[in-house]
């Protein structure tokens, strides 16, 4: 699977094949998917400086068997990677999840009280909230927002799995969650988070879910063009995603080297993170826009594995806003004066 010269040594010591084969056996169900989750954390170390490589290649091998057993897997992997830097200790047998996400008209807001700090509120997008025994949850303390680790068993708070009626990984559900006077233990100090490199390391890590998602559903179109060795309508498709393939995964191997190399301090990480994820969309979106088309209705109305994929990376790649990332980028290099060779 792995194919770009540029990834560091840490992305060869991952055997993808296996991680793959093992990803395509586990169950369906959001409690198994969990399971595998805290497997793959047992043999995959927390994402650092040297750990990059390994981290993104691990992702993108169980994203090319199931996309959303990688959405359950990565937000996992995220956390312990978070704590492990923060100094936080992990709770035996816990499962995670990364409630970051902010939404119109609702405020989550952490305050003070006589057993310690306490989250009111509601927070939008959170994955799985109904089968995690812990998040990494983001609240407003006055001018900034700082991270909690929250236990989810808690009384007062309630999941609205009733919210998520979408068609992409219908079994992850990410409907709101409601907190009230939630005891929470804070993970960094305000604004921690989101200034520390490893944010956008993180980010850097789902998109090399989407691309080991679009190298799954190319190996549907592989296997069509294989059947039919005469197409050469086939030929063209499949060598157009191979090349876009290589394309988004000359940008994760390039950013995991960056990530790994200690003496590579002067990086903009919030740059080079917007660029790596804004190259791997657009390769994704294209081979998924082209496998589509190329495959017909058949394959998407009769074979539940490759219609669950593409509704589930369709959704997932959503986690990128397109346009206004890009023009996010544009406003950075041009407030920087710099972050492009030209």
């Amino acid at each position: 699977m792995l194919r770009s010269a540029g990834w560091p040594t840490s992305a060869w010591t991952v055997d993808v094949a296996a991680v793959t084969a093992m990803a395509g056996r586990h169950g369906s169900a959001p409690a198994d998917r969990l399971a595998f989750a805290r497997a793959v954390a047992s043999t995959t170390p927390p994402l650092s400086a040297g750990t990059a490589g390994g981290s993104f290649a691990t992702l993108a091998a169980v994203a090319a068997a199931d996309v959303a057993l990688a959405r359950t897997v990565e937000p996992h992997l995220d956390a312990l990677g978070i704590l492990a830097q923060a100094g936080v200790a992990v709770p035996e047998g816990s499962t995670w999840g990364v409630f970051a996400a902010e939404g119109p008209g609702l405020r989550l807001v952490g305050s003070a009280s006589g057993d310690g700090i306490v989250l009111d509120g509601t927070k939008p997008w959170c994955s799985l909230a109904s089968t995690l025994s812990h998040a990494l949850v983001t609240a407003h303390v006055g001018d900034d927002r700082q991270l909690f680790a929250v236990d989810l068993r808690q009384t007062g708070v309630t999941v609205h799995d009733e919210a998520w009626v979408s068609r992409g990984m219908p079994d992850v559900p990410s409907g709101p969650v409601d907190f009230a006077a939630v005891l929470v233990e804070p993970v960094g100090g305000p604004g921690w988070y989101l200034r520390r490199p490893g944010f956008a390391w993180g980010g850097i890590g789902v998109a090399a879910c989407w691309w080991g998602g679009a190298v799954g559903l190319a190996r549907v179109l592989r296997s069509l063009a294989a059947e039919h060795p005469d197409s050469e309508l086939l030929q063209a498709a499949l060598g157009a995603t191979v090349t876009d393939l290589a394309d988004a995964e000359d940008a994760l191997a390039d950013a995991a080297a960056r990530i790994d190399d200690p003496a590579d301090d002067d990086v903009d990480w919030s740059l080079l993170a917007q660029v790596v994820r804004s190259r791997v969309r657009r390769a994704v979106d294209a081979v998924r826009e082209r496998v589509v088309r190329t495959i017909g209705p058949a394959p998407l109305t009769s074979d539940p594995a490759v219609a669950a994929r593409v509704a589930d990376l369709e959704l997932y790649v959503l986690q990128d806003h397109g346009e206004r990332d890009l023009a996010r980028i544009g406003r950075k290099v041009l407030a920087d004066d710099g972050g492009v060779a030209w």
